[in-house]
């Protein structure tokens, strides 16, 4: 069965930074492209970044750019999110997905997300 669980959320103070994990488990993490998401209570699901099966393509949501870094580590089954400089409006439910290209909100594989809370 595919799985696809994160963590490293965490409460954070605004300017601080988490690192959150996507871990596979029941396939192989290189067979796909991974994308993150977040949502934020009241709010539509909104992309972050995907990074493509290889890891050599990467890109970002323009609100993020400079601020958080997206990595695979292929050998581990996991994909990793290096957020800096957070501020309180990133306060969300982050998630990880999958598919075959960059994921969109239609994407099959999901995994159940982690809290991140950005505030003082």
């Amino acid at each position: 069965q595919l799985q696809l669980v994160e963590s490293g959320g965490d409460l954070v103070q605004p300017g601080g930074s988490l690192r959150l994990s996507c871990a596979a488990s029941g396939f192989t993490l290189d067979y796909y492209a991974i994308g993150w998401f977040r949502q934020a209570p009241g709010k539509e699901r909104e992309w972050v970044s995907c990074i493509s099966r290889s890891g050599h393509s990467k890109v970002y949501a323009n609100s993020v750019k400079g601020r958080f870094t997206i990595s695979r580590d292929n050998a581990k089954n996991t994909v990793y999110l290096q957020m800096n400089s957070l501020q309180p409006e990133e306060t969300a439910v982050y998630y990880c997905a999958a598919d075959d290209g960059c994921p969109t909100a239609e994407s099959n594989y999901w995994g159940q997300g982690t809290q991140v809370t950005v505030s003082s």
